[in-house]
């Protein structure tokens, strides 16, 4: 690929980025290649809809907010230690002023529509934290890993929603949330 024509490609995938995850996913075409910098035509070259750069957008994020949340195998904490972490880098990160939740989460629940490409790149995503989740409770000795992996999901998820929304501030609130659940669970 020609490097102006990556350019254009990485100048799209940014403001998309961007304007995604602060306006939503219902910015115009026009909108995004202003912003951009790029002739509409140019983003049609590069991409078949404004559905395919929302979808790479997502997908260019994937990498970045899998390593913030998921810490790596040879990690030396306990199961347990990696989820409290996880939660506590949630409660951190919620804490930036741009912060919006989880763009994951914010383009499944924007969309609706479980066939548009960018659902199937917020799904995966969703299905790889639930699956890092259920691992790390059957490591952990929780009774039920699965079960525990919906719960914790679901106090991530929910957490991410009503603090991007401004509902919520989580700092001290998702760690002693989580850890009773754990407790609970039997997760060590």
């Amino acid at each position: 690929m020609a490097p102006d024509k990556a350019s254009t490609k990485d100048r799209l995938l940014d403001a998309a980025a961007e304007l995604f995850y602060r306006d939503g996913v219902s910015i115009g075409v026009e909108a995004l290649c202003r912003s951009a910098g790029v002739s509409k035509r140019s983003m049609y070259q590069l991409f078949g809809s404004k559905d395919e750069v929302l979808a790479a957008s997502l997908e260019r994020r994937v990498p970045e907010y899998e390593a913030r949340l998921v810490p790596p195998p040879e990690d030396a904490a306990t199961p347990r230690e990696r989820i409290l972490g996880l939660f506590e880098r949630l409660e951190q990160g919620s804490g930036e002023p741009d912060y919006r939740g989880c763009p994951f989460l914010a383009a499944l629940v924007e969309l609706k529509d479980p066939e548009h490409p960018a659902s199937a790149v917020a799904r995966t995503v969703k299905e790889r934290l639930q699956s890092a989740f259920r691992t790390e409770a059957e490591q952990g000795g929780a009774r039920d890993p699965e079960l525990l992996a919906r719960q914790l999901m679901l106090i991530f998820d929910g957490a991410s929603a009503r603090a991007g929304a401004g509902l919520e501030t989580l700092q001290g609130l998702t760690k002693p949330t989580v850890t009773a659940l754990l407790d609970a669970s039997g997760m060590r």
